[in-house]
């Protein structure tokens, strides 16, 4: 087994520190995670390498909206995670302890150096990454020394120490911010939302960044909520795109699928504070991106991926600076 970065034995057991929940782990149990495990009075991690998932997936499905559009990314996924979210659309793999195949780093770089000139790099998605975390710097650094790009599908909810560590090697990061409000991460994931917003502050600094928000009906779909959750990624930096998804029943929750009217309500309300939000699961011109000065559409994702940026990345109407990575 290969051993944890992060954590201490206390005399009585073992304290993980990879994330804020610093579980407290007995002889031969594992912490909240279960990728985790006590032995020997050393923490071992039971996932390296354990790959659940694999599929070579359009940059667009993370979402990313502005990094490579129109490129594709090797995706991987393992089990496990540090949340335990009542409508967790990926629940077979990141609840339970599905199938899965060795994938060594060396062979994962390989990979998607084989997947021909369409494909940027890896992505780390699908379940939490953030408990692959010794596999995932692994890869990643080597990945980053072939000349790939490395992408973060996560939760956010990682402690700075290990999130330092690991952001040098990081070209992206998509990053769920479950709701605006402490009670909801709580009671609906088991987590914490400040945890999450300094993740954010944190990524934003070394890396490109983009937040995706799942509208649940009557959890977190209030003006209030949506305007705060605005306001605070304005002051992170307004150009980072917002993703309001739309949510449908799964796992432990079985309410109705999110109204489209509750969708396009919020997409207005955030829109007055950031420069460029989008709705997830509902199609139509809202996957679209217009110029925040001119309104000029910059990137049609109608059917395909049409991109009428110029070759700097500007808008070609105004000639506005948009910060979306094309090369």
């Amino acid at each position: 087994m290969h051993e944890a970065h992060y954590y201490k034995n206390t005399g009585q057991g073992v304290t993980c520190l990879l994330c804020p929940k610093t579980c407290s782990i007995a002889e031969g149990e594992s912490g909240f995670c279960r990728t985790r495990q006590n032995s020997g009075g050393k923490l071992y991690v039971l996932n390296y390498a354990a790959c659940s998932a694999c599929a070579l997936d359009p940059i667009e499905k993370k979402p990313l909206y502005h990094f490579y559009p129109g490129r594709q990314i090797l995706s991987l996924g393992t089990w496990g995670c540090n949340f335990s979210c009542q409508f967790c659309q990926n629940w077979r793999i990141a609840q339970e302890q599905p199938e899965t195949k060795t994938l060594s780093p060396q062979a994962a770089v390989g990979m998607a150096q084989e997947a021909g000139s369409g494909n940027i790099g890896l992505a780390f998605t699908y379940s939490e990454p953030g408990v692959w975390y010794e596999y995932v710097l692994d890869t990643a650094r080597l990945a980053h020394e072939k000349g790939l790009k490395n992408v973060l599908v996560t939760n956010g909810f990682i402690n700075k120490q290990p999130l330092r560590k690991l952001l040098p090697y990081l070209d992206a990061m998509n990053i769920d911010v479950k709701a605006f409000s402490d009670e909801y991460y709580q009671q609906v994931c088991a987590g914490r939302l400040n945890n999450v917003k300094h993740t954010v502050e944190l990524a934003s600094l070394y890396c490109h960044v983009e937040i995706t928000t799942l509208l649940v009906p009557g959890l977190n779909d209030s003006k209030d909520e949506i305007k705060a959750l605005a306001k605070w990624l304005n002051g992170v930096d307004s150009t980072i795109p917002l993703h309001v998804s739309r949510y449908f029943p799964n796992y432990r929750l079985a309410m109705p699928p999110t109204p489209l009217a509750t969708l396009e309500h919020a997409y207005q309300i955030a829109g007055e504070y950031l420069d460029y939000v989008y709705l997830g699961n509902a199609g139509g011109r809202f996957a679209n991106t217009y110029c925040p000065v001119c309104s000029t559409l910059l990137i049609d994702r109608t059917y395909s991926v049409i991109n009428y940026l110029t070759d700097s990345g500007t808008c070609p109407g105004c000639g506005k600076s948009t910060g979306i990575i094309i090369f």
